[in-house]
């Protein structure tokens, strides 16, 4: 039995919160879920079933007013995130955020001023750093196997249109997004699990320098509105969105690396969200092209040819999980099979462990922002016909030797 008090929280956002009840149910004795805030009562219901004692409010101020309240998981439409998580940590409670952490580079200036000046520990819930297969890759990547990285792929491909919009055609948040940005909006899922391979913000590691973005038109979105409201519908007219169908970036780091990322939730086309790619001095990985495929790797170390003969084959990155299956997942696999299909389970366990132990987590407040900013950085280089923009400084060389309790 655990010697400790279980944290004591609250789901900010009832939709996408209950996605990690399974998770929470798996970690109850270190987290205790007491209550859930939404603005729409009607989410109530699903969370009373299941939790019959749980405390529901239509109150954000409530709960953040709450003593019996540790902290807040932040489950809410994506660009209120900030806001938030800044007002929770200002009264007092831990942050576990859902992706992105936030959508201006002010946003993510004040969430580092903020965890800063409070001292409250704030995590972002990136759960793609956390698959199965990132971690192991990320075990390769951290004990050489790639030797030096130069360069990395990513993309988040994803048709979500039917997210954009009600039945009666007025837009969600992610419509909304769509209508109002133009560039890389949701960058942290691609983007989370390279920064981890390549050693954003570790002590010896790198970090971004800059990017340029360049967007093509919104054509699939047009179609997909003219397709269900009618072309005199305004989603239906080219003129109605900024956002275009696929934002294209690449980001340099400085210690000279180079990530080309995709981005595009519009073209019409099966799912393609988990692909990464790593290229280094001593090894690569491809990613599968859909679902049915596996990632392939090449080691230098574990061919008996050298690439330039042109003779090398690939190998089933999976034929390595004995060697390099993370620790993380041969501590809790169960659990973490059990809780969702992603790394939800340890993004939860990481957050209520930071918290305890009095550390940083895994993906604290710098790797969120670094991430997150991609955001609003490649929105100001399109606009600029694919100029170069820097990424600021946000951890001010606070790097870490050890991050988090990776590895434990």
């Amino acid at each position: 039995m655990a010697n400790y008090n279980p944290l004591r929280l609250a789901v900010i956002g009832g939709n996408r919160g209950f996605a990690y009840t399974g998770t929470m149910d798996l970690l109850k004795e270190q987290i205790e879920l007491v209550a859930v805030c939404d603005l729409d009562e009607s989410v109530f219901g699903k969370w009373k079933e299941r939790y019959p004692e749980i405390r529901t409010s239509t109150s954000y101020e409530q709960i953040l007013d709450d003593s019996t309240i540790d902290a807040v998981f932040i489950a809410t439409p994506m660009l209120i995130h900030a806001k938030q998580s800044v007002q929770a940590m200002k009264a007092g409670k831990h942050v576990l955020c859902e992706v992105s952490s936030a959508h201006t580079v002010e946003d993510c200036w004040e969430l580092v001023e903020t965890v800063e000046q409070t001292g409250r520990v704030y995590m972002m819930a990136e759960n793609f750093c956390y698959t199965r297969m990132n971690m192991m890759i990320r075990n390769m990547s951290e004990k050489g196997m790639f030797g030096e990285i130069t360069h990395a792929e990513c993309g988040y491909i994803h048709d979500v249109r039917t997210a954009t919009n009600k039945p009666d055609g007025n837009l969600l948040w992610r419509g909304e997004m769509l209508r109002d940005y133009n560039g890389i909006n949701y960058p942290t899922h691609s983007l989370g699990p390279i920064a981890q391979w390549i050693g954003i913000n570790q002590l010896g590691g790198d970090s971004f320098d800059y990017i340029t973005t360049v967007v093509s038109k919104p054509a699939s979105q047009c179609d997909y509105f003219a397709e269900l409201f009618g072309k005199d519908h305004p989603g239906a007219k080219p003129e109605f969105w900024k956002q275009g169908d696929s934002a294209l970036a690449l980001i340099r780091t400085k210690k000279g690396a180079v990530i080309y990322m995709r981005n595009d939730f519009s073209s019409p086309r099966p799912f393609n969200y988990k692909h990464h790619a790593l290229q280094g001095t001593k090894g690569s990985l491809i990613p599968p092209r859909h679902e049915g495929e596996e990632p392939l790797v090449w080691f230098n170390s574990r061919s008996s040819e050298k690439s330039y003969h042109g003779t090398v084959t690939w190998t089933p990155a999976w034929d390595y999980v004995d060697e390099f299956e993370h620790p993380w997942w041969q501590r809790s696999r169960q659990q973490a099979e059990q809780a969702a299909a992603f790394g939800d389970y340890f993004i939860m366990e990481e957050f209520a462990a930071a918290i305890r132990e009095g550390r940083s987590p895994e993906m604290d407040v710098y790797d969120s922002v670094a991430i997150s900013s991609v955001f609003p950085l490649s929105v100001a280089s399109a606009a600029a016909n694919g100029q170069p923009v820097s990424f600021p400084d946000f951890a001010r060389n606070k790097f870490k030797a050890v991050k988090g309790g990776a590895g434990k």
